[in-house]
């Protein structure tokens, strides 16, 4: 990786982390909203950003939440991004939606169960594991499917924007 890719990745890391801890309230729990998501559409522009996002993540969770979400929400993250990697090419009327569908997917089928058993006040249930599924999975889409995917349009539509973001200006 080059030196331009790695600190790439770093800030996004850094960004994705702090997202997260100053916007705790909706970044964490059974409800949540993790706006910092959003940030992995940047795989759009490169593979690079999941090795940023997926340690932004993990940082985040170590902070946050502790051991379960270090474990089970960095997973997510790292196996939406690989997903979201293979459909970064893939485009719905212009836009990057393919992308956001797998964090939408495996946050909600590994993050909402996680929840469920290691969060909850209440004994795990399918019903709770669904719950739970169904929430992360809503806030997923607000994050990667609105947010993200509005990202992506904001930085493609400015090339003088989108050149930082680019493979191609990691490589120049």
């Amino acid at each position: 990786m080059s030196t331009k890719k790695l600190v790439r990745c770093a800030v996004v890391a850094a960004i994705y982390a702090v997202l997260c801890l100053v916007l705790a309230p909706f970044s964490f729990g059974a409800i949540q909203v993790r706006v910092a998501e959003a940030l992995g559409m940047l795989v759009v522009f490169g593979p690079e950003y999941a090795v940023g996002v997926t340690l932004g993540c993990f940082l985040a969770n170590m902070i946050g939440t502790g051991f379960p979400d270090i474990l089970f929400g960095t997973a997510a993250t790292a196996i939406a991004c690989v997903f979201m990697i293979l459909l970064r090419k893939h485009r719905v009327k212009g836009l990057a939606l393919a992308a956001s569908i797998p964090p939408v997917v495996f946050n909600a089928l590994i993050v909402g169960p996680e929840i469920a058993y290691y969060f909850s006040d209440t004994p795990f249930t399918l019903g709770l594991c669904l719950f739970n599924a169904v929430t992360v999975a809503v806030g997923e889409v607000i994050s990667c499917c609105i947010l993200g995917v509005a990202l992506v349009r904001f930085i493609e539509k400015r090339p003088s924007l989108l050149k930082y973001f680019t493979e191609e200006a990691a490589v120049n």
